[in-house]
């Protein structure tokens, strides 16, 4: 993998969630929720390239026993937050690692791999997933939406957004923001790397990925990180071998 293609650009992604759901669910369920999401406000920043971002999210769907009685006044209401890593340059070894610890998310990864290609590169961004509060409001959905997105522009939040989502699949539709706002972040994210000189090769591998690499074996020898971690690294990167020697000396200098 010589460079990012910004134009084509594969966002992996991994994370975890606090709600888990135990019916299973078909492709077309996931297309289906994906249509229905709508981002009501986004963010007013990007993703950070060499830092962690918290975004604050506030999603609204209308409660599951409306499709029953039919029109609702009431809007059910979770509030959380998403904490998206220092993305990495990744080879096509991490295009596995996608939406770990999401109940459904192996569907909508499989949702994503038919939509944008199994092998397309790019960067990983790396997940966490953190749900507050669930609430029901006694107001319609729209109604709802403004008060909150009037308290947002009070407070000046930047980094928050409102979700349409769908009530009994709502990790889907988070899933869908997370998606979204990565790819509108992708641009940026890699001008700043390339102007880094992160995304040459060096060896065989983008210069980020042995920059990386260095970072942790420094760290092991500080003690700051478990070899293991740096094991399975080289593995996920299917250059072990390249580093073996070097691995196994950080055994021999400690024995």
């Amino acid at each position: 993998m010589g460079q990012v293609d910004t134009g084509h650009s594969t966002i992996v992604a991994k994370a975890t969630v606090c709600e888990r759901y135990i019916m299973s669910i078909d492709p077309e369920a996931i297309r289906q929720v994906a249509t229905n999401t709508a981002v009501l406000r986004p963010t007013k920043q990007a993703l950070a390239t060499f830092g962690s971002t918290v975004v604050t999210y506030y999603l609204l769907t209308e409660p599951i026993y409306s499709e029953l009685t039919g029109e609702t006044r009431e809007t059910v209401v979770r509030r959380g937050s998403v904490t998206a890593d220092r993305p990495k340059i990744i080879t096509p070894y991490y295009l596995l690692h996608l939406f770990h610890g999401f109940e459904h998310g192996h569907e909508y990864a499989n949702y994503l791999i038919k939509t944008h290609g199994a092998n397309s590169p790019g960067l990983m961004y790396s997940y966490r997933n953190e749900l507050f509060e669930t609430s029901i409001v006694g107001d319609p959905l729209q109604t709802v939406a403004g008060k909150i997105s009037d308290q947002i522009e009070e407070q000046k939040e930047t980094l928050s957004a409102i979700i349409k989502g769908v009530d009994h699949l709502w990790d889907v539709s988070l899933m869908k923001f997370i998606y979204e706002l990565t790819v509108a972040s992708v641009t940026h994210n890699v001008e700043d790397l390339g102007r880094m000189g992160l995304l040459g090769l060096e060896r065989g591998l983008p210069r980020g990925i042995r920059l990386r690499i260095e970072e942790m074996f420094a760290a092991v020898t500080r003690g700051d990180l478990a070899p293991l971690e740096l094991k399975n690294e080289l593995d996920r990167l299917g250059v072990f071998d390249e580093y073996e020697d070097r691995f196994l000396g950080l055994f021999r200098r400690h024995s």
